[in-house]
């Protein structure tokens, strides 16, 4: 009898221990889950001073436990983006080992996008190298900033589009394991002087928060995302140009308004009158 139970427990674990070898990478997907719950802060921003000056700013917090799980691949990739920043003549405040912020500068429309899409998409020799030593996914992004001159103002159209699919993590038949976002804080900024306008005409637009006149998108990892937003600015050229006419125009007002005409002087001293005198 004591066989028999034996046989019984022997066949009752090993299907148990098949079960679990067959579903061994859920098992360590909802444990690494519950370990690096928001392993990685992000957030970049973009900030407009006026329309010649502005900053790109990028702000990077890694969590001690992602550190312990893969500090070099970690490692690397903050290494990464501090060459990026410093080739771009920006600047990097390196707050600890886990932890760093950039600063990129720049002076007009043209130069944001052309140094955006070159820190977020480098070049194809850079992103293999940097993925080839640290293993980590590739993202998409592209930037446009579309300017109108009004004479006074400008009007700017900005459209950022970011494909964080890649961020999905382990997936199984099209659905993911694990929900990136419990990983990931991934946040875009838009700051303004006069504030900014969403548009959410896309179909993968997602809509911002207002936080003190700033856009605050919630970027979704896994996910393509679509932010669309409208601001204007005061035209230096426009506004200068217009001071110019202005000056010109109240000094030629003036000139004849106070001051006699020279040509009627010129007559008057032409005059058989004022021969005689």
């Amino acid at each position: 009898m004591s066989a028999i139970l034996t046989m019984h427990k022997t066949r009752i674990l090993r299907k148990v221990l098949r079960f679990l070898a067959r579903w061994r990478i859920l098992w360590i997907i909802l444990l690494a889950s519950l370990l690096l719950s928001g392993c990685v802060q992000y957030q970049a921003s973009i900030n407009f001073d006026s329309p010649n000056h502005g900053e790109i700013v990028q702000h990077i917090k890694l969590s001690d436990r992602l550190m312990t799980f893969s500090g070099d691949s970690a490692t690397e990739w903050l290494n990464s983006i501090e060459r990026r920043a410093r080739k771009l003549d920006g600047k990097v405040k390196r707050v600890s080992s886990e932890e760093l912020t950039v600063t990129i500068p720049f002076n007009n429309g043209a130069e944001l996008v052309s140094k955006f899409n070159e820190f977020f998409h480098p070049t194809a020799k850079t992103n293999t190298a940097v993925t080839q030593s640290s293993e980590l996914p590739v993202v998409q992004s592209q930037l446009d900033l579309n300017q109108n001159n009004f004479i006074f103002l400008l009007r700017n159209r900005l459209v950022y589009e970011l494909d964080l699919r890649s961020l999905s993590l382990i997936s199984t038949n099209g659905n993911v394991l694990v929900n990136p976002t419990e990983i990931l804080d991934l946040e875009f900024r838009l700051n303004t002087p006069w504030g900014a306008r969403s548009v959410e005409t896309d179909e993968n637009a997602i809509s911002p928060e207002i936080v003190e006149k700033q856009l605050v998108w919630r970027l979704l990892p896994g996910e393509l995302n679509h932010l669309e937003a409208i601001f204007w600015l005061p035209n230096p050229l426009g506004i200068g140009g217009f001071i110019i006419i202005l000056f010109v125009a109240s000094g030629i007002y003036l000139r004849y308004r106070f001051m006699p005409d020279p040509t009627t002087q010129v007559a008057q001293s032409l005059t058989p009158e004022s021969k005689t005198t």
